[in-house]
């Protein structure tokens, strides 16, 4: 699949979005209206050309949000990008020195 453009790859996503509100019955008005979006943005969709949020909302209208996981399945931290996280380990607590003459409270 890595010799495939990334147009070639929002066309076939537009496709199987089409073929899915297709498969539930609905029109493009009635993904449009449960999107909350017009329906040439339906249209557009269904080209290839969306934006994410939008894109979303569609997969929403369709009740097709529980397939992101697998189109894109939530990636761990690895542990080289932890160690980058955490940065330089303190050596040690900062805040004001006493002095050794300084009086200790009796409790």
């Amino acid at each position: 699949m890595k010799s495939v453009t990334a147009t070639a790859l929002a066309e076939e996503i537009g496709e199987r979005l089409k073929q899915a509100r297709l498969n539930r019955d609905l029109t493009q008005s009635e993904v449009a209206q449960l999107a909350g979006i017009a329906r040439k943005t339906v249209l557009n969709a269904e080209k290839g050309k969306v934006q994410l949020d939008i894109m979303i909302a569609i997969l929403m209208a369709l009740d097709l949000t529980q397939q992101i996981d697998l189109f894109l399945p939530k990636q761990e931290i690895s542990p080289l990008q932890l160690a980058k996280l955490q940065g330089k380990k303190r050596q040690r607590a900062s805040g004001q020195r006493r002095n050794k003459d300084e009086e200790t409270p009796e409790w």
